[in-house]
């Protein structure tokens, strides 16, 4: 059982199947919140589209399972999806959790897991959300924009980048002082507490999801 825990917890823990590209650190903020007893879930499984990335590295120092799934492995995109798929599927996943994962989702995974798939964009969408917005293009957009207020938003994912459902939002101020940096770094931070509060929600029945 993971450290800190609750034993007399009666709910099930809600298996979590993370999608991650790059770093991986949204992905350890949900372990690590798993692991403090603030989110009463379990990480079943790591898919992740780079063999090097750090989010596969991560996963395997907490003894969590990885796979690696790409182009590279499948070539084929119909191949690659069902492949996703039936690796989600073998590890009896309820919801999917994209962390950074940088591929679009292919028709079998959207369908198969239609309601039970998120990710959290950097921004509080619509705005500053769609292909290309990503990393520090969206806060370099936030600036340009001389917007007020910035944040997180956590939204159900669907064929389009960013336009499903959004589940929640937090709200981070721009200050007059701001560089992309220091933007970037505390919505980074809200984003993270932001992801796994939101899954916690889920799992303690405040938020529902379609087939669950």
């Amino acid at each position: 059982m993971p450290a800190g825990q609750q034993e007399d917890d009666p709910r099930p823990r809600l298996r979590l199947g993370i999608l991650a590209s790059h770093a991986g650190t949204t992905m350890q903020a949900i372990i690590d919140a798993c692991a403090e007893g603030r989110l009463h879930s379990e990480v079943r499984l790591v898919i992740g589209n780079n063999s090097r990335s750090g989010a596969l590295a991560r996963a395997r120092t907490h003894c969590i399972p990885t796979a690696h799934l790409s182009n590279v492995t499948h070539p084929n995109e119909a191949d690659l999806d069902r492949a996703i798929m039936e690796t989600l599927d073998g590890y009896r996943v309820d919801v999917v959790a994209l962390a950074g994962y940088m591929k679009r989702l292919g028709p079998e995974v959207l369908s198969r897991y239609k309601g039970r798939i998120l990710n959290t964009h950097p921004a509080l969408l619509p705005k500053f959300g769609g292909q290309g917005m990503y990393g520090d293009r969206v806060h370099e957009a936030v600036l340009a924009a001389g917007e007020k207020v910035s944040g997180a938003s956590v939204h159900l994912v669907e064929g389009d980048y960013d336009t499903g459902p959004v589940l929640s939002q937090i709200e981070v101020p721009v200050l007059a002082t701001d560089t992309l940096e220091t933007l970037r770094d505390r919505v980074q931070e809200a984003e993270r507490e932001h992801y796994a509060e939101v899954l916690e929600r889920i799992s303690m029945g405040e938020i529902t999801l379609e087939g669950m």
